[in-house]
């Protein structure tokens, strides 16, 4: 048992000694590295693009916002040949195409996003999400563009996209056993 002891025995080596200058060096590089990114963060916050700073954020009854949701999906569902428009294999979630300077709501429920948004290029939209369950992390693949999504809070964020293209909704805060299936979609046309 030789090597072993509890915290109550000092170790064996020359523990007390004083460290090496290499060591020192080290030890002050890593400080030096940590205040320096602590005290970028307010610049990463303002001039990043990964945290939306023109967001609003207001607390809202989570049936209300249901009905917000379910009544913007009816106005706007995309319809072919009489009947809506879905996307999904399993989940038939509708399609919307809001018309540009609308208001656009997404709701986040376990394991969905709805709707599937198909949205103009060039064309600003007032974009509501909200949760009416428990949290969800909203991240917009391949962009980097990360919100926390609480239930009673509707976060409002100003959006305008500038590239065509299908872009993936992920939801990267644990929210169950079918959170991996949980992964929207934004279509973004001319």
């Amino acid at each position: 048992m030789k090597g072993l002891h509890s915290g109550l025995v000092s170790p064996e080596g020359n523990w007390w000694e004083p460290v090496g200058k290499q060591e020192k060096t080290w030890v002050t590089i890593s400080f030096i590295w940590c205040m320096l990114l602590f005290a970028m963060m307010p610049l990463w916050h303002f001039k990043g693009g990964q945290n939306p700073s023109s967001g609003v954020r207001s607390k809202v009854d989570a049936q209300a916002f249901r009905e917000r949701h379910q009544r913007f999906v009816k106005d706007y569902q995309v319809m072919v040949d009489g009947q809506p428009l879905m996307d999904g294999k399993d989940k038939n979630i509708p399609v919307v195409a809001p018309p540009p300077g609308s208001e656009v709501y997404i709701q986040a429920s376990m394991w969905t996003w709805s709707p599937v948004l198909r949205l103009q290029k060039g064309a600003t939209y007032s974009v509501h999400l909200s949760s009416v369950d428990l949290n969800h992390g909203f991240s917009l693949y391949p962009l980097n563009l990360n919100l926390q999504v609480v239930p009673g809070y509707d976060y409002n964020l100003k959006m305008t996209p500038n590239q065509t293209g299908e872009f993936r909704i992920i939801c990267n805060e644990f929210c169950g056993i079918g959170h991996h299936m949980m992964v929207g979609k934004v279509e973004v046309v001319e």
